[in-house]
């Protein structure tokens, strides 16, 4: 059986997206980078909300020739895996390997969860808190950025409680801390 995780990049004051919608004091340095990609590499099917998917959405299209080699390969990465996008506005998904839903159903995902070869992956915080509420996740993986940002989108939603076991942890050069977690609950 597949495992779900939420990852992402957040604040210190646990924020994937500030007050004015800005995360570009989020981008990956090289080593934060590549150690990102090897974790994706087990990764067959994401899931995203409308907002996440069309940030993301720009991989399947950007040039990259001319990129550091851990840009090219996170852009492998991301063509080679299946997307399912959670949107009522979405009328049709840009990339391939990528289909719609309208509606986050809990039991769609445990039936994917069971059939999947590969780790599922979840982006963005809000599609994330229906997975988180539903008892869904199986794992977190939280990259903590050296800094504040004051308010804005949060990586947990409020009022979620569950039991975590710390199984990996890492320091980066830049002061990015990575820790891995698995759901007791």
């Amino acid at each position: 059986m597949a495992q779900l995780i939420y990852s992402g990049i957040m604040s210190l004051d646990g924020y994937t997206a500030g007050r004015d919608g800005n995360f570009s004091w989020s981008a990956p340095d090289e080593e934060v980078h590549a150690f990102i990609n090897d974790l994706e590499r087990e990764v067959g099917t994401y899931l995203f909300g409308r907002r996440m998917y069309e940030v993301m959405s720009a991989w399947e299209t950007w040039d990259t020739s001319d990129e550091p080699a851990v840009i090219q390969d996170y852009a492998r990465i991301w063509k080679g895996a299946d997307k399912v996008v959670y949107s009522t506005t979405l009328d049709a998904a840009a990339t391939p390997r990528t289909r719609v839903e309208r509606q986050f159903r809990p039991e769609d995902v445990r039936s994917l969860k069971s059939a999947s070869g590969k780790d599922i992956a979840i982006g963005g915080p809000t599609l994330a808190a229906h997975a988180l509420n539903a008892g869904l996740v199986d794992e977190y993986r939280l990259f903590i950025t050296p800094v504040a940002v004051g308010g804005g989108l949060r990586f947990l939603p409020d009022g979620l409680e569950s039991g975590l076991e710390l199984v990996d942890e890492r320091r980066f050069e830049a002061g990015t801390v990575y820790l891995r977690y698995r759901c007791l609950t």
